[in-house]
């Protein structure tokens, strides 16, 4: 293997150089990553992507056999310990099976909801017991699971959930409730199910907040049912339906962790989720790009291929820069996570390494998920009229796309949860950023120094890189002091600098992958996405300190933003072009 120990913690980048060396990109995956990749890809291509207009008819019977045929290749066992029947590989592989199932999104929402959202909570926080009983029967694909948290009244606000359980004298519960937009929900056998354990002090059923919990439903136990299957824009494909719990009864022995600790639950399942969503868009995406370049070879207007013209190119190009710095964010973070497992797989230290990364597990549920928007609307582009009709698969991938910017919580909370983990880790004094910020603070008051330019071929990269880090640096530390307490209130603010802190973990991780690599294409692509991103930070940075202070104190910051983000343009319609006509020559996406 080429995963290393690696010391970082989650958020260490805003303020430390990382090493070239010391990150994982795609390019470092070995004989054994290329092997499940292969797999899996052949099996979306040959025995998914054939019979999708047959899901889409809601045969649940043919989704159980994928599962099943799926969990016979190994692809739903990454995870899990061999003693539960997995094959406990590293995240990196999860990452490469994700992005290979991505190829085929409905049947992608499907396997998510086994492989992630149903088998990590039992495996992270199950008993010896439920491990033993559940573990084995979702890895092998005898029974499919499915993941119960969302309500429509409660959406983004997961511990305002209504649904109630009542324990009863022999330590069962009673759970009364509906839950919401269950993937798998009309073929599940089992849920993991989260509602409110109420005592009498509480008030009246369903009012106030009680203990939010975690069980294991089976779908077998009295008081189960489904609802209808929804009336989806898209994943026509795979299950959505309500899960109706009328006097559930649950055995004690199916309480999932512990009473009350089921937020800890549900949202380090989500931060996993998270990750694999990330790489199921970036595998999408990956075949969008290659469908678009494919038909622009191919479609001639004006008696030339369409992708010899300049606007065709221009988003060939765009689509493959964007792409590229989503894979450089997914490997980097996949290795950080697989470094700080390296000696340890045990459920303790995954929860751990878990809760470690939440801040770039929303990053990259953020930025790969309007990385694939913006890549599919391209590709909608691209093929015209056919874009816009059933014939052609664009129209397809355009309306299953839409649901991720929702899926494992919003891109607005998750943009409130970037930098709020940050602000929250300084406080607690396990991020040394108000020190940083300070350090940034007195080099801004001091006369300019004239460190020497190099002319590398990514020296001016490098500078963009630490200068983005300090203008991250210096909105959230003004918001902090400008706020204090009140910070999570602010939350234009927020999403300003979630949206400068998402650009500069994209550019540096680009940036380290082509420095690593070395070729012109990967220099292209981060090249591209840099000098694009300077600019989208600039603007971010101006509408946030403008939000937070005027005068001369905002006079002075804006003083600041200028010298600090020095960045010279670059000629990005030429490094397009390169990015784009290896794509058309090659038919396919070049990394």
């Amino acid at each position: 293997m080429t995963i290393m120990a690696i010391a970082a913690r989650g958020g260490t980048w805003l303020i430390e150089d990382a090493p070239v060396e010391g990150i994982f990109t795609r390019e470092r995956i070995t004989d054994e990553h290329r092997m499940i990749g292969r797999t899996a890809e052949e099996f979306l291509d040959n025995e998914v992507i054939p019979v999708t207009d047959q899901l889409e008819t809601k045969d649940w019977a043919l989704a159980r056999r994928l599962v099943k045929r799926g969990a016979d290749l190994g692809l739903l066992a990454t995870d899990v310990p061999e003693a539960y029947g997995g094959l406990d590989l590293d995240k990196v592989s999860s990452v490469i099976v994700g992005e290979a199932v991505g190829r085929g999104a409905s049947f992608a929402t499907t396997f998510g909801a086994q492989s992630g959202l149903a088998i990590t909570p039992i495996l992270c926080f199950g008993t010896e017991e439920q491990k033993q009983k559940y573990i084995p029967r979702l890895v092998s694909g005898e029974i499919v699971g499915a993941y119960a948290l969302s309500e429509s009244g409660s959406g983004s606000d997961a511990l305002g959930a209504r649904a109630r359980a009542t324990r009863e004298p022999d330590g069962s519960f009673v759970l009364n409730g509906e839950k919401m937009w269950i993937t798998n929900g009309g073929f599940a056998d089992i849920f993991i199910v989260f509602a409110q354990v109420q005592d009498q002090e509480t008030g009246a059923p369903g009012q106030g907040r009680g203990q939010f919990t975690a069980f294991i439903v089976e779908r077998a136990f009295p008081g189960v049912s489904s609802g209808k299957e929804e009336h989806k824009l898209g994943l026509l494909g795979s299950s959505t339906t309500p899960l109706i719990l009328q006097d559930a009864r649950v055995p004690a022995a199916n309480l999932l962790g512990e009473i009350g600790r089921g937020h800890k639950i549900a949202f380090n399942t989500l931060n996993y989720g998270r990750l694999k969503l990330g790489s199921m868009c970036s595998g999408g995406a990956r075949l969008a790009i290659e469908e678009a370049a494919r038909y622009a070879a191919q479609r001639r207007q004006f008696g030339k291929p369409i992708a010899s013209f300049g606007a065709i190119r221009q988003k060939l190009g765009e689509m493959v820069a964007r792409q590229y710095a989503v894979e450089a964010m997914l490997y980097r973070t996949a290795g950080l996570i697989d470094g700080m497992l390296l000696d340890d797989h045990s459920p303790a230290m995954i929860l751990a390494a878990l809760e470690e990364f939440a801040i770039e597990a929303s990053i990259l549920k953020v930025a790969s998920s309007e990385t694939i928007d913006f890549v599919l609307d391209e590709n909608v582009q691209i093929h015209g009229g056919n874009g816009f009709v059933r014939d052609y698969p664009a129209e397809r991938h355009y309306r299953d796309a839409r649901v991720n910017r929702i899926f494992e919580g919003t891109n607005e909370i998750n943009r409130l949860l970037i930098p709020g983990l940050l602000a929250r880790r300084a406080l607690k004094g396990g991020l040394p950023l108000i020190p940083a910020a300070k350090r940034l603070m007195d080099e801004i008051m001091s006369p300019p120094s004239m460190d020497a330019a190099g002319d590398g071929p990514l020296d001016a990269e490098r500078r963009a890189v630490t200068a983005m880090k300090k203008v991250a640096l210096m909105v959230l530390g003004t918001a902090m002091q400008t706020y204090g307490e009140k910070l999570a209130d602010e939350q234009e603010v927020l999403i300003a600098a979630a949206d400068i802190i998402i650009d500069t973990f994209a550019s540096e991780s680009a940036l380290l992958r082509a420095a690593q690599d070395g070729g012109d294409l990967h220099v292209a692509a981060a090249r591209v996405y840099i000098n694009d991103a300077a600019g989208r930070i600039e603007q971010s940075a101006k509408t946030a300190l403008a939000g937070m202070t005027d005068g001369d104190t905002l006079r002075t910051l804006l003083a600041a933003l200028r010298r600090l983000l020095k960045v010279t343009p670059v000629n990005t319609i030429a490094l397009r072009r390169q990015l784009a006509d290896a794509t058309v020559e090659r038919k396919t996406y070049v990394f």
